[in-house]
């Protein structure tokens, strides 16, 4: 793999925050349907991709023993399904750098998978918004749709809708995972909501109003938290540890879990948070954020 020096252009596949997150209800199909606040911070993942005349992957990094077979990958998954839709697509060999924890609500692999989308679209001549581009994304992963701009906006249905981009405060964040991960399937599980159970029903163009205060957002919260919780029960006390951090206004869980995290106003009040808790638990994924 990658035989002689590869010269590559490197593409940003940030982590997503779910800063709220409401079940609206669940189809008949069997998926659930979802409004939620998206935010991006500025630990991520590199993706470098060089054109070529066809697909390798390499993925290293400290998280890359997480990622599972190459071909599951979901960096593989998007060129497959762009490849379906544009007969004759150039691809080439990709070098995935892992650095964000694997399922653990923070969306790595969608904003991989973006970034992915992102390099073929370049390479290629493709605008970001070419119809074959937008299918190929909601086809890898419900979050990938979302990840391909990265700014902070609501998504809704099952990631499907997307609300236009919207400006947040200044925000800081420590964000904690306990290198435990959690499978989405078994928190909705926990959920147990039933097929064909809705709260209420909106149609695509009664979209919900973003909750981009703090006293908006410690409103919202994450219905998935309880849930997760039942499957991993240290997301309690990461919660409540984060909650008595020095400066924190608001802690979360983040998507289906397992990371949580404590927004801060002050980038010095996160940074000191993110210094203590990681003294406090080496064996934690720590990181500190800006929003946005």
């Amino acid at each position: 793999m990658f035989q002689g020096p590869v010269v590559m252009r490197w593409y940003r596949a940030p982590a997503k925050l779910n800063l709220s997150l409401r079940v609206v209800g669940r189809r008949e199909d069997g998926f659930h349907d979802l409004e939620s606040l998206v935010a991006f911070a500025d630990v991520a993942d590199w993706l470098g991709f060089a054109p070529g005349p066809s697909f390798e992957l390499l993925v290293e990094g400290p998280g890359a023993s997480e990622t599972g077979p190459i071909g599951d990958n979901l960096v593989a998954r998007a060129v497959r399904s762009l490849a379906a839709r544009a007969p004759g697509l150039r691809s080439g060999a990709f070098r995935l750098v892992k650095r964000l924890p694997a399922a653990a609500g923070l969306g790595g692999g969608s904003s991989d998978a973006a970034a992915c989308l992102r390099a073929l679209a370049e390479a290629n001549g493709l605008g970001f918004d070419d119809a074959r581009v937008i299918a190929a994304a909601s086809d890898t992963g419900s979050d990938v749709p979302v990840c391909m701009s990265a700014c902070a906006r609501m998504m809704a249905g099952v990631g499907d809708r997307l609300g236009p981009p919207v400006r947040l405060p200044a925000l800081f964040a420590v964000l904690v995972n306990p290198r435990k991960a959690v499978a989405t399937r078994d928190v909705f599980r926990a959920l147990g909501m039933e097929k064909g159970i809705y709260r209420d029903r909106r149609t695509p163009d009664q979209a919900v109003a973003a909750p981009t205060t703090l006293d908006a957002l410690a409103a919202a919260g994450n219905d998935l938290e309880a849930p997760a919780r039942t499957v991993l029960p240290a997301i309690a006390d990461i919660l409540d540890r984060l909650r008595r951090l020095e400066g924190a206004r608001l802690a979360r869980m983040s998507g289906s879990g397992a990371t949580c995290f404590a927004l801060f106003d002050d980038p010095g009040a996160a940074a000191t948070a993110r210094g203590r808790l990681a003294a406090e638990e080496p064996g934690w994924w720590i990181a500190a954020s800006a929003l946005g």
